[in-house]
């Protein structure tokens, strides 16, 4: 693109007035000074004769890098084309602007000088007229200037001087103002950054039409959790109401550009959107935010990837991510450098998700083959099982409903459990022997802890993980292990059921139980018992109700295998 290239509103513009415009980027300014009245009034006198406002971008070298018609909001410069110098930088750029009307830079202005981060912003008020005399000295275009600022304070973003004379604004030292603001921005940069190397995380939530306000709530404090899970800092949630999402950047534009300057002004890395997005929308967004922008999906595989322990684990989990980046290669760019860390950056190589499409359709191929390999392996070992006649139970419920607690207190296993989301990944499989009240006969079954289930299960997951969900279709019975305490209760009960619906095979007869009674008040007990008759009340932690609920194992699976073997 030429240097003179001009920017903005040049409808109606005679040639003239455009090569006046492309002189502007010959001109050259002091290091040490913001403008010079030479340069503001040549700068007033093209504004007056076109009869807009003009805006020139101005580096620390004195060098004319941009030159636009407009307002500082239709010509500012985009964030991809921008110094990425972070939270504790300013972008090294400085806006000198004309004004028509002689009034104070309004918000949008201001915005849009915080968007770019820019080291100074001057507003020239114009008077309309040319030079005359005036008691024997000369005056200008200019009537008056502006001066505005960034602050490091998230209190007060930026601050705007009063009206100031052209003369009082061209002596200011600019090398002074910048090197100031700069060491304030890194000493509050460094407090911010204390502690946590995480990525600093813009949580991004719409809602539509077909969402209720309380839905809406808990899948946003749902996302939160996920994010932190995956290691991330949630620095602010950011929410937008609309009939639909925007088929180019989901949320509005005026959405996009505060969500730009929220992650400038925080020092976000990461902004995380409350849906999947597409391939376009993320190129659209990260091109306008400055900052890698990821979905729902991205960060449930970034979690799946940090927790894979098992070969075939991680196997599964390289298949998902590869499954799900393939369509989304194209265009990513300079942004296929995010490869290396951070949420939604882990799993699969650099090199292998920047390789040719069919290298990376190979492997997905192999991958493939090999999980076939290891749902016939597990295959195998269920139809031992069978023959041995030990009737088998999968425990399935919502992500960190507290099901590897729960195994652990029945066994005596030593899974690891952790108040996390998808603390368990890989299925672990317990014996369990149930002395049974009535007949005192021993039952021995077989318990297997399954990864947990989440709204909106991405499909590559559900593609990837049939072998380890197979567990759940190929178990004689299920237990529904429901966390009580969670607000939306109710929603991670349907969840639940609209997953195992989806199943391939139908599973057997489910025993619901409601963990964490202890964590609940008397109403909410007695509306899950209303709702659930037949349903157990256990706490696994304090290990209650938990003969009661080996009771009720032994009766299922006996009915189960009744059913089977009729």
């Amino acid at each position: 693109m030429p240097i003179e290239t001009i920017y903005g509103q040049l409808h109606g513009l005679k040639s003239s007035q455009l090569k006046q415009l492309q002189r502007l980027y010959h001109q050259r300014l002091p290091i040490d000074r913001l403008v010079t009245p030479e340069f503001a009034q040549r700068l007033a006198a093209i504004s007056t004769d076109i009869n807009q406002p003009l805006c020139t971008y101005i580096n620390r070298r004195g060098q004319v890098i941009r030159v636009g018609v407009g307002t500082i909001r239709q010509t500012q410069i985009p964030p991809t084309e921008l110094p990425r110098y972070g939270a504790e930088r300013l972008s090294g750029i400085r806006c000198i602007s004309t004004q028509l009307k002689a009034t104070y830079p309004n918000e949008a202005t201001l915005t849009a000088m915080a968007f770019q981060r820019l080291d100074a912003l001057v507003v020239l008020t114009l008077t309309g007229e040319g030079f005359a005399r005036r008691g024997g000295a000369a005056t200008g275009y200019v009537k008056e200037t502006y001066l505005a600022h960034l602050l490091p304070h998230p209190e007060a973003q930026w601050t705007v001087s009063p009206p100031i004379s052209l003369e009082i604004l061209s002596n200011q030292d600019f090398n002074e103002l910048t090197d100031s603001l700069e060491e304030e921005f890194r000493r509050e940069y460094i407090s911010q950054q204390v502690g946590h190397e995480d990525d600093r995380v813009l949580l991004v939530g719409l809602m539509t039409r077909d969402l209720s306000q309380t839905a809406f709530s808990n899948e946003l404090l749902e996302l939160e959790k996920l994010v932190e899970t995956a290691g991330g800092e949630v620095v602010e949630v950011l929410k937008q109401k609309r009939t639909s999402a925007h088929p180019q950047t989901v949320v509005g534009e005026g959405k996009v550009q505060e969500i730009a300057l929220a992650a400038q002004t925080l020092g976000a890395t990461l902004v995380v959107f409350d849906r999947d997005l597409s391939p376009t929308q993320v190129r659209n967004l990260e091109a306008q935010i400055g900052v890698r922008v990821v979905d729902r999906t991205e960060v449930i595989l970034d979690i799946f990837a940090q927790r894979a322990q098992s070969k075939a684990g991680k196997l599964q989990v390289e298949l998902a991510q590869l499954e799900y980046m393939l369509p989304r290669l194209t265009g990513r760019g300079r942004m296929m450098s995010r490869l290396g860390g951070g949420i939604g950056t882990r799993g699969p190589g650099e090199t292998k998700l920047e390789t040719e499409r069919r290298a990376i359709q190979r492997r997905i191929t192999r991958l493939q083959q090999e999980v076939n390999q290891l749902q016939a392996h597990r295959s195998r070992l269920r139809q031992q099982r069978q023959h041995q006649e030990v009737p088998s139970v999968a425990i399935v419920g919502y992500t960190n409903a507290g099901k590897s607690t729960l195994l652990n207190a029945l066994t005596n296993a030593e899974v690891y459990a952790a108040d996390q989301l998808f603390a368990t990944l890989d299925p672990t499989t317990r014996r369990l022997v149930i002395t049974e009240a009535t007949t005192q006969q021993s039952l021995a079954i077989v318990l297997t802890d399954t990864v947990g289930f989440i709204h909106e299960l991405p499909p590559t997951l559900m593609d990837a993980f049939r072998a380890t969900l197979e567990e759940v279709t190929e178990a004689d019975a299920l237990l529904h292990v429901v966390d009580l305490s969670h607000l939306a209760w109710q929603d991670q009960i349907r969840s639940v059921m609209t997953i195992l619906k989806q199943m391939p095979l139908t599973p057997g007869p489910i025993l619901l139980a409601f963990n964490k009674v202890d964590q609940v008040d008397g109403d909410t007990l007695r509306l899950a018992q209303e709702e659930f008759p037949q349903a157990l009340f256990i706490s696994a932690v304090d290990r209650l109700g938990l003969e009661t609920l080996r009771q009720r194992l032994a009766e299922l699976v006996r009915y189960a295998v009744s059913v089977r073997s009729s």
